[in-house]
């Protein structure tokens, strides 16, 4: 992995940050975050620590849903195998005159929140039709809290919400106005989908998951994608696992390359929480733009 520089961060206890990823990930609850804050800083710090760390999303919103530069509508499309249905948001720019190309976008496991409506929107401005499923819409979709997310999220049949995100990639793959040039991005449960889509949608060029867990070993040899894999310096879970997927991946002989954050958290291009690290944020998503443009702008678009 590439190391690089970072900027200054917000000062917690490392055991802090441990509690809260397991928070944050459905291990613990909230219950047992305060429980654990509290041994560390005691019970009215705990409270207080949690309510920073949670997401503030109207602070932290960079396009707004109705920005006049862009074309924004929920798309539903049929879920395999007779599932019923399946939605995303769609996003494009207002003004596009040609052909351009399309980035599925992959939601953290709370479904399809304001930050990823807003990821989107970045996308769409930075020149691409952009499209994030809700797994959460068989449910109801988003319902308005983190905490209820996450508990709907853990009732989803996983196997049916890894089908809604193949099937999303292909329908994109014919996306009007799209120019057939089809990359993803994903961030924590949505890097790990889009290391499985590098797995499983060939026509996929170009993958970037945030730290997510890695595809599949027995199935990395199906990969046609280059990937750029996104990693915190501080994220012993998500890592534990990065030794033998790149250990596939140069067997495979997959194009890929790996940059690990230096004194980042999980989550950290998450602007809604103190996580967030506006420098390694920056650059990984300049590095990402990078990537896109160089697979999936065809020599006619660019």
């Amino acid at each position: 992995m590439t190391q690089t520089s970072s900027g200054s961060k917000p000062e917690f206890d490392p055991a802090v940050w441990k509690l809260f990823d397991e928070y944050v990930h459905g291990l613990i609850d909230r219950r047992g975050f305060l429980r654990g804050a509290a041994g560390l800083v005691g019970v009215a710090g705990a409270a207080g620590i949690l309510a920073a760390l949670s997401p503030q999303f109207a602070a932290a919103q960079q396009v707004k849903p109705d920005d006049a530069r862009l074309q924004t509508r929920y798309l539903e499309f049929d879920s395999p195998q007779g599932h019923g249905r399946a939605r995303g948001y769609l996003v494009r720019p207002a003004d596009a005159s040609a052909a351009l190309p399309v980035v599925l976008v992959a939601h953290e496991n709370r479904g399809l929140n304001p930050h990823i409506e807003d990821i989107a929107r970045r996308l769409a401005l930075a020149g691409y039709i952009a499209f994030a499923p809700d797994a959460l819409f068989p449910l109801g979709g988003y319902p308005g809290d983190e905490d209820a997310a996450r508990a709907e999220f853990a009732k989803l049949d996983q196997g049916k919400t890894r089908e809604d995100f193949v099937a999303a990639a292909r329908l994109l793959l014919e996306i009007e106005g799209g120019n057939g040039c089809l990359g993803a991005v994903g961030f924590c449960y949505g890097g790990g989908i889009v290391n499985l889509l590098a797995t499983r949608v060939p026509e996929l060029k170009a993958a970037v998951p945030f730290y997510g867990g890695g595809a599949p070993l027995d199935q990395v040899s199906q990969i046609r994608a280059e990937l750029l894999l996104v990693f915190a310096e501080h994220d012993e879970r998500v890592n534990a696992g990065w030794p033998a997927y790149e250990e596939a991946l140069k067997a495979a002989e997959v194009r890929y390359s790996a940059v690990i954050h230096p004194a980042t958290q999980h989550g950290f291009n998450n602007d809604t929480t103190p996580r967030h690290d506006p420098d390694a944020a920056a650059r990984a998503w300049a590095q990402m733009l990078a990537l896109f443009a160089r697979t999936l702008r065809r020599e006619t678009d660019r």
